[in-house]
């Protein structure tokens, strides 16, 4: 591994809490060491980011993460000319940063980006690992510690907002799920700073609503919004009132489905 000459601010300086639920942390440092780009696909909130930051802090990459949305150009990736007193520079963009430096690039839901933006990705996820900044008539050819990982939630994507097989195909994939319930319960306590008890009913309480998607409900409770509920009980806050602010109240507008939800919370606490 090639060690960074200098520690700069985009380096994770302290290690982020992270429980391994499998050989995600395997695989991925062996993806790294491949040159392979990764995706990862998982239910909002189960941990994926948290996974990559642990893993730019275990490797002693910088990380620079690009929340994508849908006004997400491939100049917002590349970069553009800027005014800076009275000369036109060019500033370099998240994507051009990181090929240069050698840095892990962390796309975010990255299906929620232009379809036309993500083609720029493309050269980077083979073996020629090149970025063209048409704008500079320049062609990059990534630092040997460059690494692209992008990430997505199949599970509410529509046709038309989907990875296209072109670009599903240039990555290894790895899977991720809301943890084992004990597992889980380990993470909500550390998180939230409560009580293991406490976790441990918060968790059961999360395990339910997602089984109320059967019902209709599109996003199950998150391992984070569990957290969160777990935060606001630490900050003194009765639990049933924090579920309800922390995890119903975020998931649905629903009246049918907060009264099922509200009817779960009452059993629980």
């Amino acid at each position: 591994m090639t060690e960074p000459q200098e520690i700069s601010p985009y380096h994770v300086q302290n290690e982020p809490f992270y429980i391994s639920s499998g050989n995600e942390v395997a695989l991925f440092a062996a993806a790294w060491q491949a040159k392979l780009p990764v995706m990862l696909k998982g239910p909002t909130g189960c941990g994926k980011t948290r996974f990559v930051r642990y893993m730019a802090w275990r490797l002693k990459r910088p990380l620079i993460t690009v929340a994508c949305h849908e006004d997400l150009f491939a100049s917002d990736l590349l970069g553009r000319y800027l005014l800076q007193r009275d000369e036109t520079v060019w500033v370099d963009g998240p994507l051009t940063r990181a090929v240069r430096m050698g840095a892990i690039c962390y796309l975010d839901e990255v299906v929620e980006a232009r379809k036309d933006t993500t083609v720029v990705i493309h050269p980077l996820t083979d073996d020629r690992r090149m970025l063209s900044i048409d704008k500079k008539g320049e062609v990059l050819t990534a630092h040997p510690d460059f690494m692209l990982a992008i990430s997505y939630n199949p599970g509410y994507q529509s046709v038309l907002k989907d990875l296209k097989q072109s670009t599903r195909q240039r990555f290894v994939a790895l899977h991720f799920d809301y943890p084992p319930a004990d597992l889980e319960a380990r993470i909500v306590a550390e998180e939230g700073g409560i009580a293991r008890e406490m976790a441990d009913r918060l968790v059961a309480l999360g395990n339910k609503i997602r089984n109320v998607r059967e019902q209709g409900l599109t996003e199950g409770a998150s391992t984070r919004l569990l957290i969160y509920a777990a935060q606001l009980i630490r900050g003194g806050i009765a639990p049933a009132a924090a579920c309800r602010t922390a995890v119903c109240l975020p998931l649905t507008d629903d009246d049918r489905l907060q009264e099922t939800m509200a009817d779960l919370i009452e059993d629980l606490f």
